[in-house]
């Protein structure tokens, strides 16, 4: 059984996904904004909803961090910039794709 976990780096704007130690994937993100900038820490996905409608597109995985998530986007010119609310917004496919892999309590480093 895999043991994944999750790393976003805010400088080259790209989540990792692992297993262990070994990056299965790699997904272009956008984050937050320079007055809302996005969390740096250790953090777990605490609840995960598809089609929460609004700004967050197909998927929500809200993090341990109360009001930040990784979600989808209304906005799929906003991947790759600085744009959010802090959140870590990713291309609806790819975070539909993402969440069907990665469990509840997933951990979640956030870095730059």
């Amino acid at each position: 059984m895999p043991s994944y976990r999750i790393i976003v780096d805010l400088s080259d704007r790209r989540l990792y996904l692992l297993d262990g130690n070994t990056v299965v994937n790699a997904y272009p993100v956008g984050i937050g904004k320079m007055l809302t900038q996005s969390p740096l820490g250790e953090f777990t996905i605490i609840n995960k909803q598809a089609n929460p409608g609004g700004p967050f597109g197909a998927f929500w995985m809200g993090l341990s961090k109360p009001h930040y998530g990784i979600h989808g986007n209304n906005d799929p010119a906003s991947i790759g910039r600085m744009v959010s609310h802090g959140c870590i917004r990713m291309y609806n496919d790819d975070v539909v794709a993402l969440a069907h892999l990665v469990p509840i309590n997933t951990r979640v480093t956030i870095r730059e």
